[in-house]
């Protein structure tokens, strides 16, 4: 193959699309990764978190596993923005918002929250179209649920 060959087959590729459940996990992946990487134990746990939505109640754990590793290799392949941009154009609006309270909980479930998390969960609340007055509702209820 030539060079101009790699690149128009590049160009010809269809874009990746996510499953809504599929993006649903990146939204919640995403919310996971924002202040450091992602461990072993938090893999399992962002997993059985996941398994217990409605969403993905029917998943088995290695479906979810291949899910997140989807997600992941777009993240590294793409980058943050690009595993967004997927995510939010295959979410309807309600479910950005339980992707959100969900994202909200594992933040907000760590105990101590950074100020770099606080502007992630600001920043996602935005970049998803939730209103200021769900995602307050959303957080005030995460942050009970977390005492």
């Amino acid at each position: 193959m030539n060079l101009l060959d790699a690149v128009l087959s590049k160009e010809t590729l269809a874009p990746e699309i996510l499953s809504p459940a599929e993006a649903f996990a990146a939204i919640v992946l995403m919310s996971t990764l924002c202040d450091s990487y992602l461990s072993d134990e938090q893999q399992y746990h962002l997993t059985s978190v996941l398994s217990r939505t409605k969403l993905l109640r029917n998943y088995s754990p290695q479906a979810i596993y291949q899910l997140l590793q989807k997600n992941l290799d777009i993240l590294w392949r793409d980058g943050f923005n690009a595993l967004f941009n997927l995510a939010k154009a295959s979410l309807s609006p309600e479910l950005r918002e339980a992707a959100f309270a969900v994202a909200a909980d594992l933040v907000l479930g760590e105990g101590l929250v950074t100020e770099e998390e606080k502007i992630f969960l600001n920043d996602l609340s935005q970049a998803l179209g939730i209103s200021r007055d769900i995602a307050t509702q959303i957080l005030q209820v995460m942050s009970i649920k977390n005492l």
